[in-house]
């Protein structure tokens, strides 16, 4: 089966989802590689590379699409790219299903088989094919760097002729795979550090990295997490942490939210009232900007201003480290496909629990049941 990379051409997007260093490993499970002309430049990856690794390149995304079985891509398909989807064609990538439900039932239309790297379950077997924790990682790291460039003042203690520089105090809304990297960044630093979580569990993995656990008297409700993931909280615990937290963020230079739940928008943890009792210059990172945000005043992709506090709502963390972000997708994404297939050819087994999860449309239909219970429903 022949594997085809076209050029990501979803708008500030500089990943790509191969790189040459990781054809030879398709190569020798029995496939073939092509390339579409310049899709790995932007993550500075030439075709001479890929050429060298043992990959053939097709001149246009058309050709590239006409001739392979298998398609793997960073982000979905635009309008522009359904088209050039033909039947039978496998696509992998991350689809960002359950906000682009068009374009899952336009896929079961075209009956493309496709998978949803989102979905991947976050078990000790699927390690290897997470793409959310690989690019969690690094959207931790960016934030860290981010906020310290925009803060205007130093992050470590300085002891100089001049006086004393006190250290940053940082505060991190979220121990995930995102929030855990932003305090040991943060940390090496020089910053003092302190994180929150709904999670108690996750206590000793903070203080493990040098930074305090902060803990709010909250109700209790069921349900921590699931699979991995956030659960959604009522309106009323979110009211109640607002209130404790606003003495934390009043007393932190640098915040770092990072708290996302599959498939809803962003809880509101800092409303604009928050903001008003925090030090003039401070500054947050937003790393919740894509799905509406956890700040209040958040603006998807750009840097605002509101009530002397620097809101930084990117949403293009890993892409602004597209080398390495192109190696972990290349490692994920290739195990995942690895998983599934036995001599160059796919073995789809829906008794293989990381297949199920993904698997997002096929012969036509749409094989997510939450998916397909959502998009029944909203079309009544």
């Amino acid at each position: 089966m022949l594997i085809g990379v076209p050029k990501e051409i979803y708008p500030g997007e500089a990943r790509v989802a191969l790189i040459p260093a990781g054809i030879q490993t398709l190569l020798t499970a029995g496939f073939e590689v092509v390339i579409q002309e310049g899709a790995g430049d932007a993550a500075h990856f030439g075709d001479e590379e890929y050429r060298s690794s043992g990959a053939s390149i097709a001149p246009t995304a058309e050709s590239l699409y006409e001739q392979a079985d298998i398609i793997l891509k960073v982000r979905q398909p635009l309008d522009s790219e359904v088209p050039l989807l033909k039947e039978g064609t496998t696509l992998i990538c991350m689809l960002d299903a359950w906000f682009n439900q068009p374009l899952v039932q336009q896929l079961a239309e075209r009956k493309v088989r496709s998978f949803a790297l989102e979905f991947i379950p976050r078990t000790t077997r699927a390690q290897s094919m997470d793409v959310l924790s690989s690019m969690g990682a690094i959207s931790g790291y960016r934030s860290v760097l981010t906020g310290a460039m925009a803060l205007p003042q130093y992050f470590p203690m300085l002891m100089t002729a001049a006086g004393t520089i006190h250290p940053a105090r940082v505060f991190i809304i979220g121990a995930g795979v995102a929030g855990l990297m932003a305090i040991s960044t943060a940390r090496r630093l020089g910053a003092v550090v302190e994180a929150y979580d709904t999670r108690a569990e996750v206590r000793e993995q903070v203080e493990s990295l040098g930074a305090k656990f902060v803990e709010f008297d909250l109700p209790q409700e069921e349900g921590g997490a699931t699979g991995g993931y956030a659960t959604e909280k009522s309106e009323e615990f979110y009211r109640k942490q607002r209130e404790q937290m606003t003495a934390k963020v009043s007393q932190a230079d640098l915040v770092i939210t990072t708290a996302a739940i599959p498939g809803k928008m962003s809880p509101r943890l800092i409303t604009k009232d928050m903001l008003h009792y925090m030090k003039k210059g401070s500054v947050i990172v937003d790393l919740a900007a894509e799905r509406g945000g956890n700040v209040e005043g958040t603006v998807a992709g750009e840097k605002v201003y509101v009530d002397g506090v620097t809101i930084i709502g990117y949403t293009d963390h890993p892409g602004r480290v597209p080398v390495h972000a192109s190696q972990l997708l290349t490692k994920n994404v290739s195990t995942f496909l690895l998983n599934m297939s036995k001599e160059g050819v796919l073995n789809v087994n829906m008794d293989d629990d990381i297949v199920a999860a993904t698997l997002v449309t096929e012969d036509g239909e749409i094989k997510h049941a939450g998916l397909k219970a959502l998009i029944e429903k909203e079309s009544v």
